[in-house]
């Protein structure tokens, strides 16, 4: 008998794309959570314990048998967090303030079920190329990046033409380091993957 599908806890587009990709069977289920975190917690732990608490939340209506995946994204900007824009004002400030500059993306991942849980962190540094306000402007009325860490999305417009560089997963700064959560999953059981299947 097959295993049931995983269980994605996020609402995301872009980590369900990513998932399709990988031909990772899943299954959504998202419970809103409390996305704040323990004072003196390291950054690099931060979006772990985020994501953490999104499996546990799902976790305990499905139980504890059921593999659940969740992931939280946060960049990170001369070791400060720069959360997801307030409204367009915000997201503009925030814009100008990666233009030309080094950042961190850094996707934290909670892998629970099974009676296992597999936690950890994934960082990607990006390097933007200087924009002017008109630029970022144009990019937030078009596309709106409300919803999104750091006020942008890789694959959308500011990414193609603003980024000069990355080093690390590319995929990672999309929301999920899916070669590594590919992997994870397979050792706890819960691959799903038609490929090799």
């Amino acid at each position: 008998m097959s295993r049931p599908p995983i269980i994605l806890a996020s609402a995301s587009p872009r980590r369900k794309q990513l998932l399709e990709w990988a031909e990772i069977g899943f299954e959504v289920i998202v419970r809103h959570t409390d996305e704040s975190w323990p004072e003196g917690l390291s950054i690099a732990d931060v979006p772990v314990h985020i994501a953490r608490n999104k499996a546990i939340a799902v976790q305990k209506e499905v139980g504890a048998e059921r593999i659940i995946l969740a992931a939280d994204t946060v960049v990170v900007l001369n070791g400060e967090i720069i959360g997801k824009p307030r409204d367009r004002e915000d997201a503009i400030h925030i814009l100008m303030r990666l233009s030309g500059q080094r950042h961190e993306v850094i996707t934290g991942v909670a892998i629970l079920g099974g009676g296992e849980e597999i936690c950890f962190s994934d960082v990607t540094e990006v390097w933007f190329h200087s924009l002017t306000r008109q630029q970022i402007e144009g990019y937030v009325d078009a596309y709106r990046p409300y919803d999104k860490a750091g006020a942008y999305a890789i694959q959308e417009w500011i990414g193609v033409v603003g980024i000069r560089s990355i080093r690390g997963d590319f995929y990672n700064v999309m929301g999920l380091p899916v070669s590594r959560v590919f992997a994870a999953l397979a050792d706890a059981g819960g691959g799903g993957s038609r490929i090799g299947a």
